[in-house]
């Protein structure tokens, strides 16, 4: 049964927590929320979380998607996915209060599954309840499986439920892992395209969980390869077929520790599953040691596989050091491994604030920073990353929008995390490069930053914000 609500959106999520428990949401909300714990704010302060899913949903080819939500909201997610990339067509049911009240919603989003499952075109559909269809009970769990061959996979991604978008990619990718294991459970299922037909059949694979930069599975699959292991297609996957490949492995990477349902879907395949990642000199060596021991490698070939990666990534620390006090933050869930590679290249790393949760996949690197002066703040709320920003006056702040804006107000250099960090290797030898050639580029602006500030003085904050005499102070 669906219920009228008032169009609060965003600004009503207790509101809304409460109707979707009462129109029988109250154990998905539960799963979400031991799942993707929340922090000491109860709003997400990044995007709206369901651009996560709809990313890992338009990167897929044969998937289509198809949103039921505000109609403000479903615009606010296409542009912005666009505005990434996407060039990808999103479904969109709109609803009303009588479709709602009546459940005729329901029926609007079937139709539009039964419309769109062309197997020629699709693999599998993903439907995605906004935050007033899941407040409304909108039950997506009954939908047919599979329409015409092609899967058809419901989730609920409210924005009073889910903190961010990021965890947002763990729901739509743990939900596609359920489905694959169930199907390779079953019986055999087709061969991925992506591994090649000349590939051993008992080969022995490492399945990277996370959205990376692209050379990073490549490099990863260097520092394997001493080991006789090679690197499966990662987790958010980009067909279906790579699924089966992806539960297809010897040991799963939490790469980024917030996977929650993914990695469960890997435990119940019985795979093991280690944290942490490749980077730096001591990170890369433990990390080895963790999927080796995983792997059940004989301990000669994982010692071969660390000595190798670490005299690489030695030499590219040492001829790229880093000189400077830098703080770290973000919501992409690598802001850990970042701050454990600045440390090793020669930087003070005082503060690193993810708005992730703290998972046993991150334990190694928040002891790791902490032992290196470095205070970890999980569930890191925007205040608090720009309050250590001030506190300690770095020569480089890596965070979000907002907070490099602030920087850059204080006349501090900052960069974008997502599209200066996120966009580069992090892994390996070109990782400890990559991350100095950034943090040289932007500690060099500081003085040109100070005499910006300087120039134009208090013009554009407090009272001389915005436009006209009043912002300038000439008003009469």
């Amino acid at each position: 049964m669906t219920r009228n609500l008032p169009e609060d959106g965003c600004h009503a999520a207790d509101t809304l927590r409460d109707a979707a428990e009462k129109a029988g949401k109250g154990p998905a909300l539960a799963r979400l929320a031991e799942d993707y714990p929340k922090g000491p704010h109860d709003q997400p302060q990044s995007m709206c979380p369901a651009f996560g899913s709809l990313r890992v949903g338009l990167r897929m080819a044969r998937t289509a998607s198809i949103l039921c939500g505000s109609a403000c909201c479903v615009y606010g997610l296409t542009f912005t996915a666009h505005f990434y990339g996407a060039r990808r067509t999103v479904g969109y049911v709109p609803f009303d209060s009588e479709s709602l009240v009546t459940g005729r919603i329901f029926q609007d989003i079937e139709d539009a599954v039964v419309e769109t499952a062309d197997p020629d075109r699709y693999d599998c559909i993903v439907v995605t309840n906004l935050c007033v269809p899941t407040a409304s009970g909108v039950p997506l769990d009954r939908l047919p499986e599979q329409v015409n061959g092609v899967r058809v996979i419901g989730i609920d991604v409210p924005g009073f439920g889910v903190p961010t978008h990021a965890e947002a990619k763990d729901i739509l990718a743990g939900a596609m892992l359920k489905r694959a294991r169930t199907e390779a459970e079953v019986g055999p299922v087709a061969r991925p395209d992506s591994i090649p037909d000349t590939d051993a059949e008992d080969a022995r694979r490492v399945t990277l969980i996370g959205e990376m930069f692209p050379a990073d599975p490549v490099v990863v699959g260097g520092l394997l390869a001493p080991m006789g292991l090679t690197v499966a297609p990662p987790v958010p996957s980009r067909t279906w077929r790579d699924q089966y490949a992806a539960l297809d492995c010897a040991v799963a990477a939490a790469v980024h520790p917030f996977y929650t349902a993914s990695v469960r879907e890997f435990r119940r395949a019985g795979r093991p599953v280690v944290g942490s990642g490749p980077v730096g000199v001591e990170g890369t060596a433990a990390w080895l040691d963790a999927v080796g021991q995983a792997a059940g490698i004989a301990p000669r070939r994982i010692e071969a596989a660390r000595a190798q990666a670490v005299a690489a990534i030695r030499g590219a620390l040492a001829a790229n050091p880093i000189n400077g006090r830098v703080t770290v933050s973000g919501y992409e869930g690598s802001e850990l491994l970042v701050a454990r590679l600045l440390i090793e290249a020669g930087a003070e790393v005082p503060y690193c604030g993810t708005a992730c949760p703290r998972t046993e996949w991150s334990e190694a690197d928040r002891q790791w920073l902490t032992a290196h002066g470095c205070h970890v703040q999980y569930r890191a709320a925007l205040e608090q990353d720009v309050e250590a920003m001030r506190e300690v006056r770095p020569d480089l702040a890596v965070g979000t929008t907002p907070l490099v804006q602030k920087a850059k107000e204080l006349g501090i250099p900052a960069i974008y995390f997502t599209n200066m960090v996120s966009a580069r290797p992090l892994f390996g030898a070109a990782g400890a490069g990559s991350i100095a050639g950034i943090v040289a580029a932007q500690t060099r602006g500081r003085e040109r930053f100070a005499r910006m500030v300087e120039f134009f003085g208090p013009i554009g904050s407090g009272r001389r914000a915005g436009y006209g005499p009043a912002s300038t102070g000439t008003e009469g």
